[in-house]
């Protein structure tokens, strides 16, 4: 396939935090607010005079320095992060929005609270309560923790106008963000897809990790560029599969797959798609923060959510997210010791196949992809299995 234009430039922003257009927004006297968790709301970090960080650690090869204050036995993603923090990484922050969902991610933000490690003089960081329900209730809760924790510092330190007005201008934003995405990312659901899953991948970094108004021509004229890409003659893959699990925010982990055979077709993890950039919609009644509140819990997957309903409902979303995508398989990855993803990684490794005749790949990985040979074997073979699978079908 013909390259996509801005590719290669998408892929030089994704090499540090501390991008090009990071260093434009804040030149324009915008406040940078870092966060790594889905529930939050990157949308109430871009009101306004702020924009959002989803914060990655690209380039870090061993977290040693990290290990020592946060011990060696916890996720590796929460390791690089803070060996990046503490490398000067993230000096560019003027705050963390953090969230007390994962314990790992929740202990690197505390320690970026109280080390005096980014150095920046109005930088702080501020918790958000979040539930582990969907009830109306829980979303009532979630609403006064995102005024109380989000909009309410950002008011009273910044000066952010988090009026009603100012959320749903925001939302509006994210929401073309959200269809940019998801109009590039239809093209995966074609019998021969127009993209990869390493290009798409990449596309959807940027959107988290760039100020929306200096991201968004580019995806623009990315999204016009695919209405008449056209795909190879001869397909490259042999099957396709989705990409499930934890924290994934590296690109390169996904090309070393489609270099297995396996085409990624769908990004069903923390650092995917299919619930980030699922539009906002304000219903009847609603004032602007309640939409967010409710839409960011009605729309996660996330296993920290464990009763059995919600469980068995996100296999079926797998299963159904494999039909929609044209998948031969998925790929359940975690990363080591990661609480909330290895349990349900394991479930998943047993309950997709048996109920819904899916194939699994599962795999526990580091955050830095130190054991590519290991990983490009277990690719191969889950690429065969699916192949031989196929052939017994057909007989």
């Amino acid at each position: 396939m013909r390259d996509l234009k801005h590719l290669i430039a998408f892929e030089k922003l994704l090499e540090e935090a501390n991008n090009p257009l990071v260093r434009q927004a804040k030149e324009e006297g915008l406040k940078a607010l870092g966060y790594t968790c889905y529930f939050m709301p990157e949308v109430l970090l871009d009101l306004p005079g702020c924009f959002s960080v989803r914060l990655r650690a690209p380039g870090c090869t061993s977290p040693d320095i990290a290990t020592y204050y946060l011990s060696g036995r916890v996720c590796h993603y929460g390791r690089s992060l803070f060996e990046r923090a503490l490398e000067g990484g993230y000096n560019f922050l003027d705050a963390q929005m953090a969230t007390e969902t994962c314990t790992v991610t929740c202990r690197f933000q505390e320690h970026l609270g109280y080390m005096d490690v980014i150095q920046n003089p109005d930088f702080f960081v501020d918790f958000t309560d979040v539930p582990f329900k969907k009830t109306k209730n829980a979303i009532d809760h979630y609403k006064t923790e995102l005024q109380y924790h989000v909009l309410n510092p950002l008011h009273e330190k910044f000066g952010i106008d988090t009026s009603d007005e100012a959320i749903r201008k925001a939302i509006e934003q994210h929401n073309e963000v959200c269809n940019l995405i998801q109009e590039i990312g239809s093209y995966r659901k074609l019998d021969n897809p127009t993209i990869t899953g390493f290009e798409f991948q990449i596309i959807q970094l940027v959107s988290l990790t760039c100020p929306k108004h200096l991201i968004l021509p580019m995806l623009r004229e990315t999204a016009k560029e695919m209405k008449t890409r056209k795909p190879d003659k001869k397909p490259t893959y042999r099957c396709k599969v989705i990409l499930a699990g934890s924290e994934c925010d590296d690109p390169y982990f996904t090309q070393l797959i489609e270099g297995c055979g396996a085409l990624v077709v769908a990004d069903r993890h923390c650092y995917g798609s299919i619930e980030s950039r699922v539009p906002i919609e304000i219903q009847d009644g609603e004032d602007a923060l309640e939409a967010v509140a409710r839409h960011y819990l009605k729309t996660s997957q996330c296993p920290r959510f464990m009763p059995q309903d919600d469980m068995r409902a996100r296999k079926q979303f797998l299963a159904d997210l494999a039909k929609e995508y044209k998948a031969d398989g998925i790929i359940v990855e975690s990363n080591k010791f990661c609480e909330y993803w290895s349990y349900e990684r394991t479930i998943d490794t047993i309950i997709l196949p048996r109920d819904f005749g899916i194939p699994v790949c599962s795999i526990e990985k580091e955050y830095i992809n130190g054991a590519s040979g290991q990983l490009r074997t277990r690719f191969q073979a889950f690429v065969e299995s699916i192949e031989i699978k196929k052939i017994q079908e057909a007989i």
